[in-house]
């Protein structure tokens, strides 16, 4: 199970189920104290809470409860599980309307009513409207609970720990060294860099080297024009198809974690997961970048 591909909408839906299971405790029904006749007070009246009614506990309150552990697993889970041909964040969702639909007659019905009545009416409108309207139609709600993990950065080819590279993994605008240069070495006293001058006694060697500049100047914007690797985060669940082209998904992207973008084909990136598989993500809207 993957907790960072939960959005806001199931944070939601997980607080109006941990309301709805605080109320089931409360007194359901308020009576006010008897007055006293004489020297005879009749004994105070007990309104019970839900727990003391079964039909009304299974119905209302642990109905709740259920829809919202259903909804929270489908999400979680990388791939859809279905009963009888239903997935189970639809059986949440049918649940938590009927508990909200129970708890609406039921407080309709009755009189006095009590904090756990009124409580749990309100956790589950909550419960419902999270779950059946607001989650998939706010924007707001769409967006990861957890925040996405940083991605690590990778030290280039060769590079030893604790040193920076030329640019970064994946940089394409690395500066290169001259042709014939050593790394460290210094310039020749009264050398500018940049002018192209040589000391004297080195003018044959320098317009040797100068093709083999022209050359490098000439390859360098079509190396900067080259596509980068980097890091992205998808916004929802989304399928990696394989790159041949058939329409069956080798995996399945989940939100709140990292993956490697390698090449760009068409409109869409060819990405690599973390156990080394590589497909094509078709849909790239909204993606964060690393």
């Amino acid at each position: 199970m993957n907790i960072r591909s939960l959005t806001r909408g199931d944070g939601v839906v997980i607080g109006a189920a941990v309301v709805l299971f605080i109320a089931s405790f409360l007194d359901f029904k308020s009576y006010d104290k008897p007055a006293c006749s004489g020297n005879f007070c009749p004994p105070a009246i007990d309104s019970g809470n839900a727990w003391d009614s079964l039909g009304l506990l299974m119905s209302v309150y642990l109905a709740g409860v259920i829809a919202a552990a259903l909804i929270v697993v489908s999400r979680a889970l990388p791939q859809q599980r279905k009963i009888a041909g239903i997935d189970l964040g639809q059986f949440g969702v049918a649940f938590a309307v009927f508990a909200a639909w129970t708890a609406f007659w039921t407080i309709v019905d009755g009189s006095d009513s009590g904090p756990g009545q009124i409580l749990g009416l309100l956790a589950a409108l909550i419960l419902a409207a999270a779950a059946a309207v607001a989650a998939p139609l706010v924007p707001a709600l769409k967006a990861p609970l957890m925040g996405a993990p940083k991605p690590v950065t990778h030290q280039p080819y060769g590079g030893q720990p604790g040193q920076p590279g030329p640019g970064g993994y994946g940089y394409p605008g690395a500066q290169q060294q001259p042709y014939g240069g050593q790394p460290g070495q210094p310039q020749p006293y009264g050398a500018q860099p940049q002018q192209g001058q040589q000391p004297q006694g080195q003018q044959p060697h320098a317009q040797q080297q100068a093709p083999a500049a022209q050359g490098q100047q000439t390859g360098a914007p079509a190396a900067a024009a080259d596509f980068a690797p980097f890091w992205f985060a998808v916004p929802v669940a989304r399928p990696l198809y394989a790159e041949d082209g058939s329409p069956t998904p080798i995996a399945e992207l989940a939100p709140g974690t990292w993956y490697l973008a390698v090449e760009q084909r068409g409109p869409g990136l060819v990405a690599q997961t973390q156990d080394g598989r590589r497909g094509v993500l078709q849909d790239t809207t909204g993606i964060q970048r690393g």
